[in-house]
């Protein structure tokens, strides 16, 4: 193949610039806002689901409450029907008296053991309100501290996305100087290798950093300055420059 050589001293600016946008690529790729903003989602999911477990069993708990207050308001209210009634003298028999105060005190030990279970559920209550409270805090903070990363990684990929914009707009304008078939070939080597063209500088390959043998470099001085020399080593376009040492 042949081209000017001006038009293959060409494909070092292209190749810086195609340096650029992968540079480029690897930072949209590699944003620490990224695995940051990943390992907060994770934990916001974690916390939603923590939360509505919370929430559950605090409802379940204030179900449970009301339930044991009843009770004892039940229990409470046939006690204070039975005093009245033993009060108001209507029971005469010493059976029936017996049998009325017995079932007062049965009535008084069963509203105590009541009450104790509704302080004990108040207190589980109180705790699992507790941790509702804890653990929506936490994901309000979380939530935020997310928004914050999201904000950083669009301003970042804002950024990015500009400088790639501008870059490829170069890019346009020193391909349209370059001969079709030698741009399909650089862009041919760029697919396979990550880089199409390379300076030879000082007799080495600046695409593989290898130094060229003697008879590569005899044959490369031997060729006319139009011919597209390849590297041996690394199959690469080799642009000759002052700097070639040839």
């Amino acid at each position: 193949m042949k081209a000017a050589p001006e038009a293959q001293k060409r494909l070092l600016q292209l190749a810086e610039l195609d340096s650029v946008l992968d540079r480029l690529a690897h930072r949209r790729r590699t944003l620490p806002e990224l695995a940051e903003i990943a390992e907060r989602s994770a934990r916001l999911a974690r916390l939603a689901t923590e939360v509505i477990a919370a929430e559950t069993e605090a409802g379940d708990l204030a179900r449970e409450q009301a339930k044991a207050e009843s009770d004892v308001e039940a229990v409470r209210v046939r006690a204070d029907r039975d005093q009245k009634r033993l009060d108001s003298g209507q029971v005469s028999s010493a059976k029936d008296l017996s049998n009325l105060q017995s079932e007062i005190a049965s009535l008084h030990r069963r509203q105590s053991d009541l009450e104790d279970v509704v302080l004990e559920i108040m207190e589980r209550r109180e705790a699992a309100d507790a941790e509702v409270t804890r653990l929506t805090g936490e994901r309000a903070e979380v939530s935020a501290g997310l928004a914050t990363l999201e904000e950083k990684r669009d301003a970042a990929l804002s950024a990015i996305d500009g400088e790639d914009g501008e870059t490829k707009g170069r890019r346009g304008g020193i391909t349209a100087d370059i001969p079709a078939d030698l741009l399909a070939l650089y862009e041919k080597l760029r697919d396979q290798y990550g880089i199409g063209a390379a300076m030879l500088q000082h007799g080495r390959c600046q695409g593989c950093k290898v130094s060229l043998s003697i008879a590569d470099l005899n044959r490369i001085r031997a060729s006319a300055p139009d011919e597209v020399v390849r590297c041996e080593e690394c199959r690469r376009i080799l642009v000759r420059t002052p700097e070639s040492g040839l």
